[in-house]
């Protein structure tokens, strides 16, 4: 790797996102902690792969990532830029840089627009080129993501789940940006069109050198995609290190209890199953100490008022009280 790549293009640290909620006239208000202190960087022509339950804060940390939402507080650094100090210009920049691929093909579609008309706006916002040259920029990428060429004068419902999620991307990477959220980008597609989305994934990453941040419950995928994992509980990082680190042992019980409900083919690389019991608690009302502790065959009384924090253990980041004693 080299000096280029080994540098991160972005840096969150601290990274919260907290809203507040008016439940009506006679209800008392609160405030959702959707994100709770988020650190992490992501290296140039790497993936980083951001897992966990529905609820636990992958989707509003995408948010705050494409700078759709601002963080309530913490520093997120894109391209040495710090976000909350950025002036318009740079935002504008930044916005470019950082595109995102959505879950759903069909919704993140006009419907009403033809699929070189998509392709061609964030270029009539963000560039000076041509209508000439826009045209031949757009027919590049229809055909680098595996599309026809008369594909372009077409709408959204004339395509294929796999067809549209082909479009989305090109749209993401029509502006060449630094770096890609792919929030669930294969969960809505069958299984036989995902190996092929996700391939073309990875190909785009060789050929353009792109970041990813890959967002997927499906621990399947993160294995075929991921250069680092992420795992997120309630809004906060549980563990945190590189892909065959996290996958050939998992330190924390939460991930150690994704995994062991990840399908396998062949026998050796099966797990024993671990049965989380209860639910995801609300980040209306999250539980003292370790968010975890209801839910974990592990906890003691330290974990029901303590919050643990990530610290460093054979090069990963983990947060549990019993790390030493459950690894050991």
């Amino acid at each position: 790797m080299n000096v280029e790549q080994a540098r991160p293009i972005l840096q969150a640290q601290n990274l919260t996102r907290h809203y507040a909620i008016n439940n009506g006239l006679f209800a008392k208000a609160g405030t959702v902690k959707a994100l709770n202190g988020v650190s992490f960087s992501l290296g140039k022509k790497h993936t980083l792969a951001v897992v966990g339950e529905s609820g636990c804060g992958k989707s509003t940390l995408a948010r705050q990532l494409t700078l759709i939402e601002p963080a309530s507080s913490g520093e997120l650094i894109i391209k040495g830029v710090n976000v909350a100090q950025a002036n318009l210009h740079e935002l504008k920049y930044l916005r470019s840089q950082v595109q995102m691929v959505f879950q759903n093909p069909f919704a993140s579609l006009n419907p009403r627009k033809q699929i070189a008309a998509t392709l061609d706006e964030p270029l009539l916002i963000n560039t000076k080129l041509e209508k000439a040259e826009r045209a031949q920029r757009i027919a590049a990428m229809i055909a680098r993501v595996g599309l026809r060429p008369e594909f372009g004068q077409r709408y959204p419902h004339m395509f294929s789940g796999g067809q549209r999620q082909r479009i989305a991307i090109a749209r993401a990477m029509i502006l060449n940006p630094s770096i890609v959220v792919a929030d669930e980008p294969v969960s809505a597609l069958d299984v036989s069109i995902q190996a092929q989305i996700l391939n073309l994934f990875m190909d785009l990453q060789d050929e353009f050198g792109t970041s990813y941040v890959f967002i997927s419950h499906n621990l399947s995928v993160v294995e075929h995609v991921a250069d680092e994992v992420m795992v997120m509980y309630l809004g906060r990082v549980v563990e945190y290190g590189s892909k065959v680190d996290v996958f050939d042992k998992p330190f924390h019980p939460y991930t150690q209890a994704l995994m062991s409900a990840t399908p396998a083919i062949r026998p050796q690389d099966r797990r024993i199953k671990i049965n989380i019991k209860g639910e995801l608690p609300s980040p209306l009302n999250p539980p003292t100490g370790c968010a975890f502790h209801k839910r974990c065959p592990y906890a003691i009384d330290r974990c029901q008022l303590e919050l643990p924090q990530l610290r460093s253990w054979e090069g990963r980041q983990v947060a549990c009280h019993r790390l030493e004693e459950l690894i050991g």
